[in-house]
């Protein structure tokens, strides 16, 4: 019998008070998926949880540098101990996730990656997001995505190869998504190709299409309010975000030449002709 989604959604934020965005949030998700148990953490019930039941991480816990990354270590172990579905507070359904519960674990396609790790060392010019996802408890998966987030804070020269071009005015951003976030859980995947055929991603019919970047499959979207982004002066985030932008292009170039289509389980075909 196989090990499915059960109906839960978890969220978490500083407290349970919560901007008018994130009520909304909420609610929507709520009303879509009325028979869904629905746990929220605040900062607070989110120490009570590591303690509770993750003690063997609480010094890894503690020294994350950001706030984000604590966020990101907790939505993997949350899900991992009581399965179901993670949203972050800005990520909005059109539709109800019925459609889902039958797969063991579904991630979201986000966007292109700009690692050029993952392109030139795995074949992979795509990451997928950690804003909303699904899981069965206890998924090999987030068991291994956990054990990334640890072994990047333990052994911090592991994170190296991924920030290879990483533009120095947002380096700290990538730190972040290099050992926490989607570069993380992608390189996790890619580095434990096996574990592909128990997932389910949800890829857009053509990935070389922003429109259909940061979105949850046919079912949401995610609003990208990047709350957690570092804060500096305004002509340094401009140059970042203009250095960025330009960098996204020339990846987006090569992209095209390899089609609109992709799929996961490239990575398997991708590891045997490697082999």
């Amino acid at each position: 019998m196989r090990n499915c989604i059960p109906k839960r959604i978890i969220q978490t934020g500083r407290s349970s008070k919560l901007s008018l965005l994130e009520k909304a949030a909420v609610c929507n998700l709520k009303l879509l998926n009325p028979d869904f148990e629905y746990l929220f953490f605040d900062d607070g019930q989110v120490e009570s949880f590591i303690d509770q039941h993750f003690a063997e991480y609480r010094q890894v816990f503690d020294s994350f540098p950001f706030r984000i990354q604590k966020y990101d270590f907790f939505r993997y172990l949350a899900v991992y101990q009581f399965g179901g579905f993670y949203f972050d507070l800005d990520v909005l359904l059109a539709s109800d996730l019925s459609s889902l519960l039958d797969f063991e674990c579904v991630f979201p396609f986000e966007c292109l990656t700009p690692s050029q790790h993952l392109r030139k060392q795995h074949g992979v010019d795509w990451q997928i997001g950690n804003y909303a996802f699904g899981a069965a408890q206890h998924h090999p998966f987030l068991k291994a995505v956990i054990e990334s987030c640890v072994r990047a804070q333990r052994e911090p020269t592991w994170v190296n190869p991924m920030m290879i071009g990483v533009p120095f005015l947002s380096r700290s951003d990538h730190l972040v998504l290099n050992t926490t976030g989607p570069g993380l859980v992608t390189r996790t995947l890619v580095e434990h190709a096996a574990l592909a055929n128990d997932m389910h991603v949800l890829f857009p019919e053509d990935v070389c299409d922003t429109r259909f970047w940061f979105r949850f499959g046919d079912l949401g979207v995610h609003l990208m309010s990047a709350s957690w982004r570092a804060k500096g002066h305004y002509i340094r985030l401009r140059l970042a975000d203009h250095w960025e932008a330009w960098l996204m292009r020339r990846r987006l170039r090569e992209s095209r030449k390899q089609g609109k289509a992709r799929s996961h389980r490239d990575i398997i075909r991708h590891r045997m002709d490697s082999a």
